[in-house]
């Protein structure tokens, strides 16, 4: 993960307050009667009281994923033609306080974030997104200051990982919209993406860049010969 969107890990954590962790919380978050801060601290306080479960639950779904998912395998490989290699034992599990699922840093590989996988196939689509960065790391020499490069980047790892194909579009995150769908996916996930960077401005900053780098980047799909899923 670049250190401009790298995802805060926790060390174990000291006793949570499970005062906030109970049913009457969980559904007054259902209802949306609970206030911001009551839905942050149910949630936190769940994450540290299943910490040990999530990791362990994510860190089955990698191995898995190293041995059997046809992209992960064919990235790792194709990682390691350009002299790079990730694999299990530098895709680490932890649990983060930020809310993105992962990250990726040129020294030390792969984070997940145990605590934000919903399945085997999120961690796929995570895994694969991070490591269609890696590869344009290696491929490409990626500036990691260049918010141009890091849009174009963007752009292929929502395009190429998966993670916005129409079923992952449809029935996880309610975008219903058929037309352009994989489009809108990748300007969507990449726009939110660059606005958590230092340097980008908003969410039109943002936008902007993508779109000044989408017409090369989309349709760039190395290393696979077309749009993977």
């Amino acid at each position: 993960m670049e250190p401009e969107q790298q995802p805060r890990i926790t060390a174990p954590s000291t006793e949570p307050d499970q005062s906030f962790y109970t049913w009457r919380s969980f559904f007054s978050i259902l209802s949306g009667q609970a206030t911001p801060e009551e839905r942050r601290q149910y949630l936190l306080t769940r994450d540290i009281l299943n910490e040990e479960r999530d990791i362990k639950r994510v860190e089955e779904h990698r191995d898995f994923l190293f041995q059997y998912s046809p992209i992960v395998r064919f990235m790792r490989e194709e990682i390691q033609k350009l002299g790079g290699d990730i694999n299990p034992s530098n895709v680490r599990c932890r649990r983060c306080t930020t809310p993105q699922g992962g990250g990726i840093d040129k020294d030390y590989g792969i984070l997940l974030c145990a605590n934000h996988m919903r399945n085997r196939g999120h961690v796929e689509d995570t895994i694969a997104h991070e490591m269609v960065h890696a590869y344009d790391y290696l491929r490409f020499k990626v500036d990691r200051w260049n918010l141009r490069h890091q849009a174009c980047t963007e752009i292929r790892a929502s395009t190429l990982s998966g993670e916005c194909r129409f079923t992952r579009e449809f029935f996880t995150r309610n975008q219903w919209s058929i037309t352009s769908q994989l489009q809108e996916c990748v300007r969507r996930r990449a726009t939110l993406s660059l606005m958590a960077r230092p340097g980008v401005k908003d969410d039109v900053h943002a936008a902007r860049l993508v779109n000044e780098v989408w017409d090369n980047c989309f349709v760039d799909t190395r290393p696979f010969d077309e749009i993977y899923k």
